[in-house]
Order: structure tokens, then sequence, then C-alpha cells
């Protein structure tokens, strides 16, 4: 059973950048699909960043495409999701998930079809 924890979420102004962490147990990340979706208030989940391990292929929300990026640090057993040129409209909770298997990573994204999810950590986007 993997556990996952995401944090580094917090205020930041417009325009700022931040990075979110997820942290794994139970398990290692370097076998897993990893995917980081967000859920603003009043909203659904939706799947914004989904990077397959063994080939790098990675899928971009075009609401974040070109602003957020993703990396791996597999001796700690975490991810990072790098976010640039935030905007009000990303303050959401952001959840981190790993997945075994999809079609592709755009599935993964589109469908949240993932084995495990983390808690969340929340980021505001505010002046």
């Amino acid at each position: 059973q993997v556990q996952l924890v995401e944090s580094g979420g917090t205020w930041v102004q417009p325009g700022g950048s931040l990075r979110l962490s997820c942290a794994a147990s139970g398990g290692t990340l370097g076998g897993y699909a990893i995917g980081w979706f967000r859920q603003g208030p009043g909203k659904e989940r939706e799947g914004i960043l989904c990077t397959e391990a063994h080939d790098g292929s990675t899928y971009y929300a075009d609401s974040v495409k070109g602003r957020f990026s993703i990396s791996r640090d597999n001796a700690a057993n975490t991810v990072y999701l790098v976010m640039n040129a935030l905007k009000p409209e990303d303050t959401s909770t952001y959840y981190c998930a790993a997945a075994a298997w999809n079609p592709s990573v755009e599935f993964m994204c589109i469908h949240k079809t993932v084995a495990y999810w983390g808690r969340g950590t929340q980021v505001a986007v505010s002046s």
C-alpha cells in the first residue's frame, strides 16, 4: 500500500512560483505513473499533469501547459510539481496520485484512473 503525502501549498501572489512535493512511503514511486490533480472550490477534481515512469511521456492540461512541470527525485522517493506564472484561477487543493497502469497518461489524467491518492495541499493565488 503506497501512501502519498503532499506538501508545499501556501498563499502566493499572481505571477509567483511554487513547488509542491509528493513524498511516498510503502512503495517506490519510480515504478508508477504519477499524476497531479486539483480541485477548486465548487469544482470537480481535474487532472492537470500526468507522467509515465518508464518513458517520461507527460500529459499537460491546457490550463497549465507551459507553466507547470514535474520532476522526480527517485532517491528521495518524491515527485515535485513546479508551478510558474501562477494565476488566481490556479487556486485549488492539489493532489498527487499514483497508478500502476493506464492506456496512456492522458487517459489517467482525464479519467482519474489512479490506485493511490494523497490527501492534498492547498494553494491560494491572490493579491
